[in-house]
């Protein structure tokens, strides 16, 4: 009996590891190459026009994929506006007044589907290649987006406060995160270097100036003047020193105890992950090299493929 238990509990972790792959090989860079030849380019000249006009939008797009594939994986579920049967997501503390951009989601999924004659683009794989565009905006590297999601029918506001790593985490908890969507301690570190470019408000890093002891007084001290104890909690601060260029200062700044959020610093603190962020403070091309590997992976978190999800007409709405 002990072995027939084992066997079919052998069977049923091959059943869920092929269905995982099958879900993973039905994404392809060339997916739209025949559908829609011009999707990507179309997707990259809107994105270019929008990190012109404000540089801070790149880093906007990049955090609107991020949340998206760690709530349900990434299925556009963020993007859903709420309604009597949709809990939106846009309204869960990580994302309620912070997460912005979906002005730009809307523009370009109207470019796109113009450029196409139909929708035929999923709004999830418009936030994929928005997230890679912006970042080459930025300066930093490129990869081949894994294309052919689908949108999801339904959200969930419960999900999104449970599964969005808070600025608050500690080193453990934010491994207990990532490897909770099938990310692990390198990925952690890699994809956090995602803080390279954009600004946090006053809110998520007032505990850790006044209340942590494993910063730099004088750069605390400089951030008081914009997040007093009281108050100010929209003011923003830029999450490393050259905010609005992708680059590897982020990890320098977290050697010298300059880490913006508690759970940045969190990554250079005594802990596991001290020595990788030491490697990328002063490796940038491996750095590049491995953010463009983790966003991959990180891409392939649950997509809807197939018949599964539909292709909405409307990012913000179910068809």
């Amino acid at each position: 009996m002990a072995s027939r238990g084992y066997f079919s509990v052998v069977l049923h972790a091959f059943v869920f590891a092929t269905l995982a792959l099958s879900a993973f090989s039905q994404l392809s860079p060339n997916y739209y190459d025949y559908t829609c030849p011009k999707a990507l380019s179309t997707i990259k000249t809107v994105v270019e026009a929008a990190v012109q006009k404000e540089r801070r939008m790149g880093a906007s797009l990049l955090r609107l994929h991020f949340h998206d594939c760690f709530v349900n994986g990434c299925d556009g579920s963020l993007l859903l506006d709420p309604t009597s049967s949709i809990d939106s997501e846009k309204n869960a503390p990580p994302n309620f007044q912070s997460a912005r951009g979906f002005e730009v989601v809307d523009d370009i999924k109207k470019a796109v589907d113009e450029a196409c004659g139909k929708p035929v683009v999923s709004c999830a794989d418009i936030l994929a290649v928005a997230a890679r565009d912006s970042v080459v905006a930025l300066g930093g590297p490129t990869w081949k987006v894994r294309l052919g999601r689908r949108d999801s029918t339904t959200a969930s506001l419960e999900a999104a406060n449970a599964n969005i790593p808070a600025p608050f985490f500690s080193l453990s908890e934010l491994i207990t995160n990532f490897k909770n969507h099938g990310l692990d301690e390198k990925d952690l570190v890699v994809l956090s270097g995602g803080h390279s470019i954009g600004y946090a408000r006053c809110l998520t890093f007032k505990d850790h100036i006044y209340n942590d002891s494993n910063i730099d007084r004088n750069y605390a001290k400089e951030l008081k003047y914009i997040c007093p104890r009281n108050g100010a909690d929209s003011s923003l601060s830029p999450l490393d020193s050259t905010a609005a260029k992708f680059d590897n200062t982020y990890y320098s700044n977290l050697v010298q105890k300059k880490g913006l959020l508690h759970s940045d610093q969190e990554l250079f603190n005594g802990g596991s992950t001290d020595a990788m962020v030491k490697e990328y403070s002063y490796d940038s091309e491996d750095f590049f090299e491995d953010f463009a590997k983790s966003m991959i992976k990180m891409g392939n978190i649950q997509p809807l493929t197939g018949n599964q999800g539909e292709i909405r007409v409307n990012c913000r709405k179910v068809n």
